[in-house]
């Protein structure tokens, strides 16, 4: 497995090596020690996720604020997301801005996002099943949810001929600068 930090260093790109033949393929998609040395700490997670979208669904962009915040392990099983986590660490160097990649069944990429960070991904494929690993249970109410298309944030969603599918929670999102931030 290779680890690349981003643009916002805490957030880690992570290319699983792929055995490949003509019969398909084999990973590890996962391992817990080889995780956390190239993290340098460690992490339990607790909970795998799985969601199935259609294209120009969008969610997010999504986060929990301690004592139940939630560090991610993100990948796409089937079809292609755009990726997206923005830095919600109010004393962090980086916060307020966002790392955007996209993840896809071809590409096996898998993107660690800490705790201190929204998250979200719109579906760029005709269908896409995401999948991903948390370190804390859910809990509706130390859920929150910044806008997708916050002004202050500006992110480029990629959207060119996709109209975004949203819940009524991403549709009532609260602006960046109304956020409550990570401490």
């Amino acid at each position: 497995m290779k680890f690349t930090p981003q643009s916002i260093s805490d957030v880690i790109l992570i290319e699983p090596t792929v055995h490949g033949d003509e019969r398909g393929y084999f990973m590890e998609s996962f391992k817990q020690d080889v995780f956390e040395n190239a993290l340098g700490y460690k992490v339990n997670f607790i909970q795998d996720n799985e969601s199935k979208s259609t294209k120009g669904v969008l969610r997010g962009l999504h986060y929990q604020l301690p004592p139940y915040a939630q560090a991610k392990l993100v990948r796409v099983v089937k079809g292609s997301v755009l990726d997206v986590a923005v830095d919600i660490r109010q004393n962090s160097n980086t916060f307020g801005q966002y790392v955007s990649l996209v993840l896809s069944e071809e590409n096996k990429k898998q993107l660690f996002v800490p705790r201190g960070f929204a998250h979200g991904f719109i579906v760029l494929s005709k269908e896409a099943i995401f999948s991903y690993k948390v370190d804390n249970k859910y809990t509706p109410q130390h859920e929150h949810t910044i806008l997708w298309n916050d002004i202050d944030l500006d992110i480029d969603w990629h959207l060119d001929d996709i109209v975004p599918s949203l819940s009524d929670k991403d549709k009532n999102g609260v602006s960046f600068k109304n956020a409550e931030y990570y401490n």
